[in-house]
């Protein structure tokens, strides 16, 4: 799970709260909203982090509309996710689909709470938290641990293992090394685009510079 910065919303949006009768539902502009949310998300789903694009995307109300029809049009409220394998049985859904219409704790969009503070991941490609609720709602809500999503995590650390290991065949990885490739991961691509698992890949990566951080100590 990655922090969301949230920015602007779309004017339409804002247009459309302005009318008489206004809700989701009868926004006729969603493309717009969907864009955007996409831009701002680097076009990775706001709780798997899998690659998402215009047509491989819902849009997420943090606050289910049912229970909380104030916000259903509030930007702040709106995050994209990915279809989380909508129609499949509960127990295969993931992320949006999964969590339906069922409150959480844990926000990516939270300005006053980084999400990633909380997260931690194991080199299997489990996510988990030391905070119990959150840890709940990451397994039993969301799903996040289904078993496809932890082998992806795990595949994308795989190919960066395997691309240093080719660049860098004596396998002495240097601080610098590391520090670089964890930047390409904590940034966006030419294309505007996080890569997928990206904190995931950063998690991972940070372990093995503290690692390298000590040696070079020791050696020093």
């Amino acid at each position: 799970m990655k922090h969301i910065v949230k920015g602007n919303e779309p004017r339409s949006l804002l247009e459309h709260r302005s009318q008489p009768y206004a809700d989701y539902d009868n926004y006729p502009q969603k493309d717009d909203l969907r864009q955007l949310l996409l831009t701002e998300q680097g076009y990775i789903c706001c709780y798997c982090m899998q690659r998402i694009a215009r047509d491989t995307m819902k849009i997420e109300h943090w606050q289910p509309k049912s229970i909380y029809p104030n916000l259903q049009l509030d930007y702040r409220n709106l995050l994209g996710a990915c279809h989380g394998n909508q129609g499949q049985p509960q127990r295969l859904q993931h992320c949006d689909t999964r969590k339906g219409e069922i409150e959480i704790t844990i926000n990516p969009a939270d300005a006053s709470k980084n999400c990633e503070n909380f997260i931690k991941y194991s080199s299997s490609g489990q996510i988990y938290s030391d905070d119990e609720t959150i840890n709940n709602e990451l397994n039993e809500v969301l799903n996040l641990n289904l078993e496809t999503l932890t082998r992806n995590r795990k595949a994308a650390m795989d190919a960066v293992i395997e691309g240093l290991r080719k660049k860098y065949p004596s396998k002495s990885w240097t601080v610098g090394i590391l520090s670089k490739e964890i930047a390409k991961f904590d940034n966006v691509t030419q294309t505007a685009k996080y890569r997928p698992y990206c904190k995931f890949v950063v998690c991972l990566l940070n372990k093995k510079l503290s690692v390298a951080k000590n040696q070079a100590k020791s050696q020093g």
